[in-house]
């Protein structure tokens, strides 16, 4: 089955959209569509800026900041993340969030892909990175922000998401990103 951007074969026309809710970072809207049997179907579609995310490699880690997550109800272990500022370069992005949460930057940033988080009701688009040879500087963490930063092995992370500290995508797919490196030299 072949399915490319372009394939406008499953195309939901919208008919009307309603503005639900504009935040400091997401928006909600709800979308009236016609779907492609003729039938109206309403859409509730969440709206994000985009986001970036790094697997940082200090050596043989890769560093983790540990933080508060509201909807959760609970601390959680992530890889460094951040969501994009309007017009923001993703790598440039990506360099801000490393330094900012973990104190390290690096000359360069491989790119390993883009990826939506959730296309079923969001179209927040998480670009994700992979930092080597790190060089320490200056944690600098936005004024709302607390956590704090280690670094893991491989064989941590894997125990992290085992108890649950470590539940996000994000993270979990760069553990295995990481552990496949780790077997095949290549990303």
């Amino acid at each position: 089955m072949k399915n490319h951007e372009g394939n406008q074969k499953f195309l939901e026309k919208t008919i009307k959209t309603d503005h639900i809710f504009q935040g400091k970072i997401i928006s909600l809207e709800v979308v009236h569509v016609e779907l492609p049997d003729g039938q109206i179907a309403t859409r509730e579609i969440i709206r994000h800026p985009g986001a970036v995310c790094v697997l940082a490699l200090l050596e043989d880690k890769m560093l983790v900041v540990e933080q508060y997550r509201k909807p959760l109800g609970k601390s959680q272990v992530e890889i460094p993340a951040g969501k994009l500022e309007p017009g923001e370069d993703p790598l440039e992005a990506a360099r801000r969030e490393l330094e900012e949460e973990t104190g390290y930057h690096c000359d360069e940033l491989l790119h390993i892909c883009s990826y939506y988080t959730s296309p079923g009701f969001a179209d927040e688009l998480i670009h994700f990175y992979v930092a080597e040879h790190l060089v320490k500087g200056q944690v600098n963490l936005d004024e709302d922000e607390f956590l704090e930063c280690e670094a893991i092995t491989l064989e941590e992370a894997q125990q992290y998401i085992a108890e649950k500290r470590i539940s996000d995508a994000k993270t979990i797919a760069a553990v295995y990103a990481w552990r496949i490196y780790k077997l095949t030299g290549s990303f």
